[in-house]
């Protein structure tokens, strides 16, 4: 049973990746060949990152069509599904949702992996597309995977992620 989910875990996740891919959440400018002139770039995302009058606005569309309260808008961060620093796109909404600021589930935790698997791509230790998977289809796990592997360029990466902007919407 164990190895026929093995084998089937790649076709699915090839199968989410492709309708992400279909829909836009991947930025086309990211790549494996061209990560050393895109997201290894210290301040990449902040020069692919939109204003905040539009994340303000996807913020209070996302809140609408959840049925949430804009009283409630403080309890939830726009947040990338594939992001920046990974490789998704700035712009589309189908990479945009709205995540919990707090818990295990929330943001502040969700950005630690992110910057971690920014840094082992950049490291050369895991491929741009092994990262988004993990990121795609369950970054909790990844967190609990990747969160104790060292990266030689970890301090770098986290003075990069410090400097990045979250949007309280």
């Amino acid at each position: 049973m164990r190895t026929d989910a093995l084998l089937w875990a790649p076709l699915l996740f090839l199968a989410a990746a492709a309708a992400y891919d279909d829909r836009g959440a991947f930025n086309p400018d990211v790549r494996q060949e061209t990560i050393g002139q895109t997201i290894c770039v210290p301040g990449y995302t902040k020069t692919v990152q939109p204003s905040t009058n539009f994340t303000h606005g996807v913020k209070q569309l996302l809140l609408k069509r959840a049925g949430r309260d804009r009283a409630q808008a403080f309890e939830y961060e726009l947040d990338y599904i594939i992001p920046l620093g990974l490789g998704g796109h700035p712009r589309k909404l189908e990479n945009l949702e709205l995540q919990l600021r707090k818990g295990e589930s929330g943001v502040k935790h969700k950005h630690r992996i992110e910057a971690k698997l920014q840094c082992l791509v950049c490291s050369g230790q895991v491929t741009l597309a092994d990262a988004q998977r993990e990121i795609l289809t369950d970054w909790q796990a990844a967190h609990h995977r990747y969160a104790l592997v060292k990266c030689p360029l970890e301090r770098a990466m986290d003075d990069q992620s410090r400097s990045r902007r979250y949007w309280p919407g």
